[in-house]
Parts: structure tokens; sequence; C-alpha cells
């Protein structure tokens, strides 16, 4: 493989080549991963788009809005990404990765990348190398890229590790209204749309969206919010109504973080955060070695028999990686 044309190409937005290089990225294959690096490492520096995460239970209508808000950026004159990320089976491992199916019009766009992909059961609502894919977006020279995560409830926040602004998508008359002051997912939110606020339902999120706008209150005022935020507001993907004005919100606060200094500085953050979690990952491969799990199903056995505390068994399963890395 071309790696400098792969790179050229997708700097120079063909969308082929951005989806190739999205497969790379997610490929396990030692190589393609090897390729992957190259490719990134190859783009130009500099390109830097909104990135915004979004999450919500299933069902409320999170394609539904992203269809809309895509539509309305593009006919914005932007270029706007979608990653969308689909559950994984954990007995198959397969997934469904029907959300572009469900964004019929913004799929026709030719300022518009969907590309849905599989979670593969990794924690926290994203996949494990939707923040490459993101890179590559920025790289292909989209201006919005929006990351939909899998949905699947509070301790979805990992999105919140790679995202510009981060928003949660709930709907009217969802149940227990003491939700909104529950710590996670809502601390992390900087915007709460209230989405299918028409019809029937608008009186219904006209009073969900006043108990999270004072359960928003409640919360401890971060440093990098202004007045006003975060905030609740109300939307209807289906009708288009109030999708405008929360753009200009995102965009009000974006560009109070960039002016302000903290733009950059939690992008730094992140990346920190997500050479750790590289780390971490690099670690926990080695057990997937030929001699680790055969170290692992012998220790795993004599605790299974109560002839070995875990603690000392993982004690032990420590030292043998430590020697089999000082070994080679």
């Amino acid at each position: 493989m071309d790696i400098s044309d792969l790179a050229a190409r997708i700097a120079a937005g063909e969308r082929r080549a951005l989806a190739r290089g999205i497969t790379l990225v997610e490929s396990t294959r030692a190589d393609q991963r090897t390729q992957a690096t190259a490719v990134l490492a190859a783009l130009p520096r500099g390109r830097q788009a909104l990135r915004i995460g979004l999450s919500g239970t299933p069902g409320v209508g999170k394609s539904t809005f992203i269809e809309a808000f895509g539509m309305m950026l593009v006919r914005a004159g932007l270029r706007v990404a979608v990653l969308a990320v689909d559950p994984s089976s954990a007995r198959s491992g397969g997934s469904i990765l029907g959300d572009k199916t469900r964004m019929e019009m913004l799929s026709r766009e030719p300022n518009a990348f969907i590309r849905p992909s599989p979670s593969q059961t990794h924690l926290g609502g994203v996949a494990r190398r939707t923040r490459e894919a993101v890179a590559l977006c920025e790289g292909a020279g989209f201006d919005v890229v929006l990351i939909e995560t899998v949905g699947v409830g509070q301790s979805e926040t990992v999105v919140a590790q790679m995202a510009d602004l981060f928003l949660l998508l709930l709907a009217p008359a969802g149940g227990d209204e003491l939700q909104g002051v529950k710590r996670g997912i809502m601390e992390m939110a900087d915007m709460i749309l209230i989405n299918k606020a028409d019809g029937d339902l608008k009186p219904a999120a006209t009073r969900t969206c006043a108990d999270y706008a004072g359960a928003l209150r409640l919360l401890r005022k971060r440093p990098q919010d202004p007045e006003g935020f975060p905030k609740a507001m109300m939307v209807s993907a289906l009708q288009e109504d109030g999708i405008e004005a929360a753009w200009a919100d995102m965009q009000e606060l974006a560009g109070w973080r960039r002016d302000a200094g903290f733009f950059d500085g939690t992008r730094a953050d992140q990346a920190r955060y997500w050479f750790e979690q590289d780390v971490r990952a690099a670690l926990l491969a080695q057990l997937d070695e030929a001699g680790a799990r055969a170290e692992m199903a012998e220790l795993g056995a004599a605790v299974a028999q109560g002839t070995l505390d875990p603690s000392d068994a993982a004690a032990r399963m420590l030292d043998h990686l430590a020697g089999a890395k000082g070994g080679e």
C-alpha cells in the first residue's frame, strides 16, 4: 500500500480514501496498525474540526437529530462527518451498523460523510479507535465531526475525552426527574437537549427542560463554562425546530473556550488521556500471548480449586509477565 498516496487522497477530501483509512485504524492486525499510524503521521497538521460528542438513551432520536443538524450545517456551507458507534453483541461480536440507513438525506450529501463502526464491546459508548477516526476526518478537512455513542446510559462518558462539546439528548417525560441531579454523564454534558418537543409532547418537554435546567444549577460551575452553561434547551429534530438556536449556543461556548484558553488545554489533556489508555491496552494485550494464556489458565485453575488466593495468583501472573518481558 502506498501510504503517502492514501494520506494525500484523504487530505484532498476523498471520501473513499477516508473510509479506507478508517478501516485501517480499526484493524487489529499488526501490519495494518503500523500502516494506520503511518497514514495519521502523514496527514497535514493544523486542521481542526469542531468535535461534538452526542449521547442519549436508545429511542431518544439521536439519528433523527443528527440528520436534521447535519443537513442544517451542510446548508450553511460546512462539511460534516458523522462517526456512529453501534453496539456489538457480546456473544457473536456482530453489529447491525444501521445508522447510515436512518440518515438517508444526509448520506446523499457530497459534503457529508457517515461512518458506522462496531463498538466491539468496548466500554464507554465509543469504539476503541474512534479517536483516530476523528483525527482522519480532521485531516480530510471536515469542519464538524459528530460522534454518536452507543447510547447505554450514565456511564457513557468516554466520548467527552475526544470531543470539544458534549451533548446529552433526552426525551420528554422520561421518568424520574431526579435523574438530573445524578453525577456521571450529567456532569460531563455541556448542553442537554430535550428532543421531541413537538405535538402532544411539547408540554411534557417544557416541564422536563425546566427540571433539568434546575438540576444543572445544583451542579458546581466548571471553570471552562461561561455564564449560562451548561444549559438545557428544547429541540424537535422531526420539525427541525430549535436546532439553529442550539448550534448558535454551541458556537458561543466553543468560541468562549477558545478565547479563554481552555480549548487547546482540553485537547492536550485528552491526548494525554489516550496515551495512557493505549499503554494500558498494550499491557492487556500481553495477556493474549500464548505463554501468558497458558499461565493464566494454570493459575486460574488453582484459584478455582481453592489452592491459591486470587491476590497471590495475580502477583504471580505479573511476575510471569515481567520475566517474559525481561527475557526478550
